[in-house]
This record gives structure tokens, sequence and C-alpha cells, in this order.
């Protein structure tokens, strides 16, 4: 059965990436547009160093590191989770209705629909810019940061990817809820790229720590640069993204179910 599945979304999956080759203008374009997005977030943190020397108590190439480290991370989940965007779309038009009638998730079946394969693009120029970053930042790369580095930018989109799913859901509630969700997401996308250091009491505890945006570059940079934190926590945070990220999703996971079963069908 769990094999059956697999193919059948690989198959969603296939004849996605299928149907946008065949315009290959088109999607040069695309992925031009989504490279684009990286470049702007590398672009952003040279042009703010050129006004100051430092940024909350950390250097250019510290915040560099940040800054590639959510960078990546996003991009991974945008690539994987960010069709689910669209559900308000879907609950609007009642083509949910079609996804609940298959005997497949209707959340994979979602991030499936519409794989946006530009957005492969943006993914590796943010693993370039990360190893750029690392050794601009002279990283010590023992065996445990070097698994920390690796490990990162998946715990991070685990945490944007929940976000993600997570305010999307809301639509089954309020269907014209897209400016929260971009809020949340992008937000906490340009949230993650700096110290959170910068940010005064309630945003971090709210956004740094209640979300889990922190775990997403802020505490992983510390490990790596074999730094203490200026806000005294424990060292040992900068190792925890992956269990943040596992509690994120289990949490985004609950969160759509409640949210599948308060669904009414439009009847289409």
């Amino acid at each position: 059965m769990a094999e059956s599945t697999l193919t059948a979304y690989r198959h969603l999956v296939r004849a996605q990436v299928r149907s946008q080759a065949q315009y290959r203008a088109s999607f040069a374009v695309d992925v031009a547009g989504s490279l684009l997005f990286g470049v702007l977030d590398v672009v952003s943190v040279v042009v703010l160093f050129r006004i100051t020397p430092t940024l909350g108590g950390f250097g250019f190439a510290e915040v560099f590191l940040m800054t590639a480290l959510a960078g990546c991370a996003f991009a991974i989940a945008d690539l994987v989770v960010g069709n689910v965007e669209r559900l308000r779309q879907y609950v609007r038009s009642g083509l949910f209705d079609a996804l609940l009638v298959r005997p497949l998730s209707s959340l994979a079946q979602l991030m499936a629909m519409d794989v946006a394969t530009r957005r492969v693009g943006r993914a590796t120029f943010g693993v370039a810019v990360l190893v750029l970053a690392a050794v601009n930042a002279s990283v010590d790369l023992t065996p445990a940061r070097l698994a920390l580095l690796a490990v990162t930018p998946i715990a991070g989109a685990m945490i944007f990817g929940a976000v993600f799913v997570a305010t999307a859901t809301v639509a089954f509630w309020w269907i014209e809820s897209g400016e929260i969700a971009n809020g949340l997401t992008y937000g906490g996308l340009t949230f993650a790229q700096y110290p959170i250091t910068i940010y005064g009491g309630l945003f971090r505890r709210l956004f740094a720590y209640a979300v889990g945006f922190a775990f997403v570059a802020y505490y992983p940079a510390l490990a790596l640069l074999d730094r203490a934190d200026p806000l005294g926590a424990p060292a040992l945070l900068g190792y925890a993204s992956p269990a943040v990220g596992v509690v994120a999703v289990a949490a985004a996971g609950l969160m759509w179910r409640v949210g599948v079963r308060h669904y009414r069908s439009t009847g289409s």
C-alpha cells in the first residue's frame, strides 16, 4: 500500500515537471526570476554593512552566514511545500473536494499538484551561497560542525514548511487569510536572516522562540562560529534545530487535520 501511494505521488510530480518543461522559454524566465530573490537577499546584507560595521553585535561574515542559512532553508521549504499557499484558492473554488475523494493524503496531493520546478534554481543558489558564507566566515569544520552545517538547512526548511502549512490552514476558517500567511512566511524569512539581538523582547518571544525562527539560522550560526550568545542562552541550543523542526512539523500536521475536519464541502 505504501509503495503504491509513493508511486502515485511520483506520477503526479513527474506529470507536473513534464508539463512545465514543454515551455522552455517561460521556464528559463521563471528560473531567472526565482534566482533574483536569492540575489537580492545577499545584496541587502552587503548594502546594510556599507552603512554600519556591525549589526546587533555581529560583523558582516557572521550575519552573512545567518542570511545564507535562512535563505537556503526557505528555498528548500518553498520548493517542497510552497504550493500549499494556494489552499485558499482550492477551498474557494471547491477543487479541494477532489483531493478528499482520492485515497491519498490531501496535504501531500496539494504539495504535488503544482511542483514549481523553477524554484530548484533558488534552492541550488541557496546551497552555493551557504558554502560561500561558511568559507567567508572561516568556520572550523569539525565533524560535528560539518554535520550541523548539512542538517541546519533541512531543519530550517522543516520550520518554514510548518509555518507554510499552518498559515495556509487558516483558509479553512477564513479564506481571505493570504496576507497573514505571507506576513509569517516571507516576513519570517526576513526575521531569521538577521541576529535576534536586533529585535525587542516581545518580538523575540513571539517569533524567535514561540514560532521557532531563532533556530533556523541564529543559534546554528553561533554554534558554527563557536560564539557565545550575547543574550546568555546555552550553547546547546545551537544543535536544537532538528528537534524544533520535528515539533513544528507535528504541530502543523495536527492543525492541518483539525482544519480538514472543519472543512465543509462545496458540493462540487
